[in-house]
């Protein structure tokens, strides 16, 4: 029985090895194919993951900071603070996002004067005489260079910090105490204010008038 199981296959071996040899060559090339691809997706991922990090560091919202600045808007509006325009944006821009208060004097302000990154814009109220350079206006010589006294009633922030000893927070600080207390009666008032004692009051008190 054995020995005729034999024969057959034997036979069947002469008659069908050369297509038994193809297929299984071919078979073979499939596994080795089958085995190439796995090992080629397995590397894939990172590839792809540093594609794909490369580009998020060059993506329009991390570079969003270079079509934007930041300006400090200050004075006679609703909603003073830092706010985001465009790189281009003008003064007429700002206002119509912190809204100028009904008594803001937008006669002495160019609101077509183009805004740069970090300014400082400075919205005098009715009466008050701001610094040029906080309203965008052209500017005149200041009063370091023409001897005159700066009056803190109506001095702007740039104008108060060219006082020797003022620096953005006295400034400030002085400007803070005008829009709660009003006018300055006399220089000797910035006592009144933190941070301005007797001596510091008496040291810049010949730069200044009201």
């Amino acid at each position: 029985m054995k020995g005729g199981i034999m024969e057959k296959l034997s036979e069947l071996w002469l008659a069908y090895r050369h297509w038994i040899l193809i297929s299984g060559g071919a078979l073979l090339v499939i596994i080795m194919f089958f085995f190439t691809s796995m090992s080629h997706n397995n590397v894939t991922p990172t590839k792809m993951s540093d594609v794909n990090s490369s580009s998020v560091s060059n993506s329009p919202d991390t570079q969003s900071t270079k079509r934007f600045i930041y300006v400090d808007v200050k004075g006679a509006v609703i909603h003073p603070g830092v706010i985001r325009l465009s790189r281009d944006a003008r003064i007429e821009e700002a206002l119509k996002i912190v809204k100028p208060t009904s008594d803001a004097d937008l006669k002495q302000v160019n609101l077509a004067k183009q805004l740069t990154d970090q300014q400082v814009l400075y919205i005098p109220k009715i009466g008050e005489q701001a610094n040029t350079s906080d309203l965008g206006t052209p500017g005149s010589a200041n009063s370091s260079e023409t001897g005159s006294k700066i009056n803190i009633n109506t001095a702007g922030k740039n104008q108060l910090c060219e006082i020797t000893g003022i620096g953005d927070k006295k400034a400030d600080l002085i400007i803070q105490y005008r829009q709660e207390h009003g006018q300055f009666k006399s220089v000797d008032d910035l006592k009144d204010i933190s941070g301005f004692g007797d001596k510091t009051v008496e040291k810049i008190k010949p730069q200044l008038s009201v």
